[in-house]
């Protein structure tokens, strides 16, 4: 097995790096997209037939994107530890200790079975509670309770997909997890339109088909782990935990668990803040969201790739291919976050439409979301790769540290200031790029800070290796 999988290992510590880099991505690019039309799915189908009259479906559509940024919440504390599990199986592939990998491919399977239990109990718990607590309001909040239980259900499931999806992609195959999530994203869709247009389930029978939907993904992806000779095999009998990767992961895990948790805090602050503005407001920031969201995940393939490209050579302790890996994740981030923003803003009305077909109004509220963001979101990308370099770094609680100021503190305090004074959704909107370009110039900073330090630690340590162990090391 282990010869098997050493060939199948792509390797990034040598080589050109912008095609591999554009190569690696553009699959994961198109997983991030496939899994993101599953809230699509959700949104659209309820824009569109979640009632008989078009109030009916305005509440639908307001009810699933209430739980947007609180799903998220929950969701991201436990999902930033599948960053723990992409960097350690991504030092392990570059120190080329493929024991390592499969002690943390089986320790990553129990831990996210166990999380994702968790975190289903918490949604079903929590929902009602918190959602009041965001002020939702009152005329959707029992259809957002249902989606929100309806959609945990699914959780285990898309927790084992995503940790195991990291190990993969760590190792280079971003190919199969886009073929497994193509698949259910097929039934996903299926399942909406029979829910809604067959049963009448409104908002919880789109949650339901999101829950399916996971639980295919999390099943073809189990299967293809224990039926291929590959460097990622899962071995049932072998499944257990293994504390010293264990520790690993939640070094590296833990604080980007809590970094993704407090930015989706702030996220939550700000659609509490939406929520006041009223019903109409709420859709359309649902809709530009899931517009812009799209946009998001494109950019965030450059930031995994930044990890395992920068995870691979700090393994391999080649810290002077670093500089050149972020520079080119920068150089794709920006290119299509530049890219997007403008195909958004062209096709801005088209796409809302599809969301909210003839409500003018959220449409027109809708464009003012994509005016203020579009052409400024290569910065949330610029952002990503330089903190997915950190945590490449393998210091995760530095770039969880950056966030939490930068990004994090800095929304809230916008909004208890700047939105408390003017009270308009264009202050809100502006609270996102200058929190973005806020982290990215301290996230650079100290990168280039760590990688001057690694670079004159190597070379110290290569100076006091015997001759013959130095010919080896250039070697």
């Amino acid at each position: 097995m282990e010869t098997a999988g050493i060939k199948k290992n792509r390797d990034f510590t040598q080589g050109a790096l912008l095609p591999r880099i554009i190569l690696f991505a553009l699959p994961l690019m198109a997983t991030g997209i496939l899994q993101m039309l599953f809230n699509t799915a959700d949104t659209i189908v309820v824009g569109r037939w979640g009632g008989e009259t078009k109030i009916e479906c305005e509440n639908a559509l307001a009810a699933v994107g209430s739980c947007g940024s609180l799903n998220a919440l929950i969701i991201n504390f436990f999902m930033g530890l599948a960053v723990g599990v992409g960097v350690c199986v991504a030092h392990d592939v570059g120190a080329k200790d493929y024991n390592g990998v499969q002690k943390t491919v089986h320790t990553a399977v129990i831990t996210s079975a166990i999380c994702g239990v968790l975190l289903c109990l918490a949604g079903m718990f929590l929902s009602r509670p918190l959602l009041t607590l965001m002020g939702t309001d009152e005329q959707v909040l029992d259809q957002a309770v249902s989606y929100m239980r309806a959609f945990f259900l699914g959780t285990p499931a898309s927790m084992v997909y995503n940790y195991c999806a990291a190990a993969l992609r760590s190792k280079g195959d971003t190919t199969r997890p886009l073929i497994f999530l193509s698949i259910a994203g097929v039934v996903n869709v299926g399942l909406n339109l029979v829910m809604v247009l067959v049963f009448h389930l409104g908002a919880i029978g789109v949650g339901l088909a999101t829950a399916a939907a996971n639980w295919i993904s999390a099943s073809l992806i189990l299967w293809y782990m224990t039926n291929r000779e590959d460097l990622c095999r899962i071995e049932w009998k072998q499944l257990r935990i293994y504390p010293e990767k264990l520790k690993k992961m939640f070094y590296i895990g833990f604080p980007a668990s809590i970094q993704g948790m407090a930015f989706s805090f702030s996220n939550v602050v700000i659609q509490s803040s939406v929520n006041s503005l009223g019903k109409a407001v709420v859709a359309a920031n649902t809709a530009a969201g899931n517009v812009s969201d799209y946009l998001y995940v494109a950019q965030n393939s450059v930031y995994n790739a930044a990890i395992t490209f920068v995870g691979q050579n700090v393994g391999a302790k080649k810290y002077e291919r670093i500089k050149s890996c972020v520079l080119n994740c920068v150089v794709v981030v920006t290119a299509i976050g530049l890219i997007g923003g403008i195909l958004e803003l062209v096709f801005g009305e088209f796409l809302l439409g599809l969301y909210s077909p003839g409500n003018e109004e959220v449409i027109r509220i809708g464009m003012t979301r994509l005016r203020y963001l579009a052409l400024t979101y290569f910065l949330c990308g610029v952002m990503e790769v330089g903190s997915g370099t950190l945590r490449g770094l393998g210091k995760s609680v530095v770039s969880m540290a950056i966030s939490l100021t930068g990004t994090c503190l800095f929304r809230v305090v916008w909004v208890a200031t700047a939105f408390a004074h003017f009270q308009t959704i264009e202050v809100l909107y502006l609270s996102y790029p200058i929190s973005w370009a806020l982290s990215a110039i301290a996230n650079y900073t100290l990168v280039f800070v760590l990688v001057r330090r690694l670079k004159r630690k190597s070379a110290k340590d290569l100076m006091e290796l015997p001759i013959e162990e130095k010919k080896e090391a250039s070697v």
